[in-house]
């Protein structure tokens, strides 16, 4: 039997595969994860993060540096505070550890790398839900929306240059856009966590924070059974004025990335979370798969979903094989 149709015939040199290739990386597509802790005189390695460190002032700013060099897109900012009460007060200081950060990387870097922060409570709250407690205990998200806001105030004032809204709250973008344009910060973008799950992959990232989480977010992250509610939920953050969404997390849901990308007027973004990161850690320690292989293919497939930008923990040492051939 005669066979007209070889697709495999594009297959054949490593040059031809290149050439065909329907989805790439480029370093300027990614986005690293990085978080500081007050009080450190030296970084702190993360145990269930191989490789990942809680910064100090100096770390942080050597890491957005060598981000730069690589061709790295942007980097995202989360802070760990020394004290935490009920309000999150620590996320407001001026002076507190997450402002701060933005101030020095920004001195450090400019205007040559997206300097993203997180607008949430969960690492500066004592019970580390993402927004205040009501007196019943529960999240109350009007209030939580309204600090979101003077969040998002403080952080423009300290000079990042796109803000992160990752708490799940109903109706968290418009007030923190009215906030921003009334304080004169029209440029300052917002991405906005518009799907993000509850989900058992987090778990390396409470480790990071230093959690103080009892319980769970399932009443106001969503679950994992549900697709449809995407669409909703990313529609309803643009018609409030985000500049960017988000999926969180990204390999276990790249259905929903997928339905994302075909709908999102604005550029989409997928998050490479804590515990896909660990899982492939460990297995490549233990010698079971090839470690390069399995990140770049890993990114890859985010991409390959609809992803314009992917936020990974591996973002400046992919970047810095992608620079190499």
């Amino acid at each position: 039997m005669e066979l007209s149709h070889r697709p495999r015939r594009l297959r054949t040199t490593p040059a031809l595969r290149r050439l065909v290739a329907e989805n790439r990386l480029s370093p300027s597509e990614l986005i690293l994860p990085a978080f500081i802790r007050e009080g450190l005189s030296e970084p702190a390695p993360i145990t269930s993060m191989p490789g990942v460190v809680q910064h100090t002032t100096d770390t942080l700013r050597r890491a957005a540096a060598e981000a730069v060099e690589l061709g790295v897109g942007g980097i995202m900012l989360f802070g760990v505070p020394e004290v935490r009460d009920a309000e999150g007060s620590a996320g407001l200081d001026p002076d507190g550890v997450l402002n701060k950060a933005i101030r020095d990387v920004r001195a450090e870097v400019g205007d040559e790398l997206v300097i993203m922060s997180d607008v949430c409570l969960d690492e500066f709250t004592d019970h580390g839900h993402c927004g205040v407690l009501d007196a019943e205990g529960r999240v109350d998200n009007d209030r939580t929306v309204d600090i979101y806001a003077r969040m998002a105030v403080a952080q423009a004032e300290a000079g990042a240059h796109v803000l992160g809204p990752s708490g799940m709250m109903d109706g968290q973008i418009a007030p923190m856009r009215a906030a921003l344009d009334a304080a004169g910060f029209q440029d300052v973008s917002i991405l906005a966590y518009a799907a993000k799950y509850a989900s058992a992959f987090y778990g390396p990232f409470r480790e990071a924070v230093d959690s103080q989480l009892k319980g769970d977010r399932r009443t106001y992250q969503m679950d994992a059974s549900n697709r449809r509610e995407a669409i909703l939920e990313v529609q309803l953050d643009l018609e409030e004025g985000a500049d960017m969404v988000m999926v969180k997390p990204a390999m276990s849901y790249l259905d929903i990335l997928a339905d994302v990308a075909a709908m999102s007027p604005v550029p989409v973004a997928a998050y490479q979370i804590s515990g896909e990161y660990a899982m492939i850690e460990a297995a490549a320690a233990n010698g079971w798969i090839n470690r390069e292989a399995a990140i770049q293919e890993s990114v890859l497939s985010i991409k390959r979903a609809g992803a314009n930008m992917v936020l990974t923990y591996w973002a400046s040492e992919l970047a810095g094989w992608l620079r190499q051939g």
